[in-house]
């Protein structure tokens, strides 16, 4: 476990080591794992948590489907809402679906519309880890909007290093290191020897270099 001190301290020499720009920059840390046979799935990482500080940005949300789900989701101004007939439209342009894919965070679906949304759009949200959340008809689609909203996805798949945005250059040195212990506490739940498979963690800026952690 890498005490917090360490994780503020690592951060802080990430941010001032990053190059100055006039944009806000992402902070993230990369993870590297050891000991661990990837190609078992059981071994593999597939989260969603809600950041306790945020991420600094807005997650941009999608939700598919009709009816009840579309009304709770322009409630919860939902960033894009796409019904069936759109669904469809997509799966016969690419490369407007793939840019779809690229530019949301986060999808959402009603049940019944999880059929239509695999064999349309499956090969361009599935590679991504993007396939839509199953939201059934009984089950308020608004509160999943709002936590979502500051939460972050991440997965190993069947590689032993994997990323995780933990938050921007706006963000205070403080909030960012306690949304990195949390996603560390997380990953290390998920291994079957928490720490004793963690090879290195390095925190960087997205133009600055890499500061290690562990």
């Amino acid at each position: 476990m890498v005490e917090r001190v360490q994780i503020l301290e690592a951060v802080k020499e990430a941010i001032e080591k990053a190059p100055d720009r006039k944009f806000r920059e992402s902070l993230e840390i990369s993870i590297n794992l050891k000991n661990i046979d990837m190609a078992q799935p059981k071994n593999r990482i597939d989260e969603t948590m809600i950041l306790p500080k945020g991420t600094g940005k807005v997650n941009k949300i999608a939700v598919l489907g009709k009816g009840d789900i579309t009304t709770q989701a322009k409630a919860a101004n939902v960033d894009l809402i796409i019904g069936p007939e759109e669904i469809e439209r997509l799966g016969g342009e690419p490369r407007e679906a793939r840019k779809m894919a690229d530019e949301y965070r986060f999808f959402l679906a009603e049940t019944a519309m999880m059929p239509l949304v695999g064999r349309y759009l499956g090969t361009r949200l599935g590679p991504r880890g993007k396939m839509p959340q199953p939201v059934p008809p009984q089950v308020d689609a608004g509160p999943i909007i709002e936590r979502l909203r500051n939460s972050v996805k991440f997965r190993t798949k069947d590689k032993k290093t994997f990323h995780v945005a933990v938050g921007t250059t706006v963000m205070s040195a403080e909030d960012i290191a306690e949304n990195i212990d949390a996603v560390m506490k997380k990953v290390e739940g998920n291994l079957e020897s928490g720490t004793m498979n963690i090879r290195s963690v390095y925190v960087k800026t997205s133009m600055g270099p890499a500061v290690r952690l562990m």
